[in-house]
Formats: structure tokens, C-alpha cells, sequence
């Protein structure tokens, strides 16, 4: 399970020009769903998300986590982050989780994570969806549960 973390001032997803979710400060999650992964490998990288250290303490340093600053959470499906791009110039998206397992773990992940954090917001699964941000450093990492 692949989650892309992006610190924000504010961020958005919208579907047909409506907005279907958003957050003030907090963590933009672009969450990538691959074929071996598991119930287990959702609460291991919702652990890590909840945990991780990415927002200035008063020293400025990035000593606090989200639940510390109280920050949202916005979740957005994206199944590109999956993709192998080692050959060619085309992505092959053949370690990506098939749509209806892919649902069905984002499905559980964001039930999971709205168990534990408060405030959570989602996009659509597998809709065309706009995403805005203001990205708060830039400050962005890459986690990868196995």
C-alpha cells in the first residue's frame, strides 16, 4: 500500500464541479492500492500516517504528527501510484489492486482511520476528480507498507 503525504494549509477534491471533500491544515493522502495488499497492510500504514512526524513543534522542527496539531485528513484514491515505470514510456499498472479489491480496502481503510481521526474527507473512488492544495513547506514523502 503506497500512501503519498503532502502537508497542507488547505485542500480540496472535487467531483463535476462540486466539492465532495476537504480539509484546512493537514495531510493530503494520495493512497495507491496493490494487489498483495491487506487489511493488515491498511492499519500498519494508518499507524504510520497517525504517527508520523511532519509538522513544526514551537523549535520549528518537525517534532509533531497530525493528531498533535489537530490537522484533517483528506484521502484520495489513486491508483497510478502503483504504476511501474522501469521500461518504456507507457506506465503498466500491473502490481495496481483489480478496481473491486482496490475498493473494498480504500473502503476499509478510510472507515479505519475515521475510527482513530477526526476530522477525515474523502474523494470518490475511481471518479475524475480535481484536486486542489496548498502545499505547506513544500513538504511531501512517500510511505510504502508491505
Amino acid at each position: 500500500m503506497l500512501g503519498l503525504l503532502q502537508r497542507v494549509k488547505r485542500a480540496a477534491v472535487e467531483v463535476s464541479g462540486e466539492c465532495v471533500g476537504k480539509i484546512d491544515q493537514g495531510i493530503l493522502l494520495l493512497l495507491g492500492i496493490e494487489k498483495n495488499d491487506t487489511e493488515t497492510t491498511a492499519d500498519k500504514l494508518i499507524d504510520k500516517i497517525l504517527a508520523y512526524r511532519m509538522f513544526a513543534d514551537e523549535q520549528s522542527k518537525m517534532n509533531c504528527n497530525v493528531q498533535q496539531i489537530t490537522g484533517g485528513i483528506l484521502v484520495v484514491s489513486q491508483f497510478t501510484l502503483a504504476a511501474d515505470t522501469n521500461k518504456g514510456l507507457r506506465p503498466s499498472f500491473s502490481s495496481a489492486a483489480p478496481p473491486a479489491q482496490a475498493e473494498s480496502l480504500y473502503i476499509y481503510f478510510v472507515e479505519r482511520l475515521r475510527l482513530r481521526h477526526s476530522p477525515v474527507a474523502t474523494g470518490i473512488f475511481a471518479a475524475d476528480m480535481q484536486v486542489s492544495l496548498v502545499n505547506d513547506g513544500p513538504v511531501t514523502f512517500m510511505l510504502k507498507m508491505e
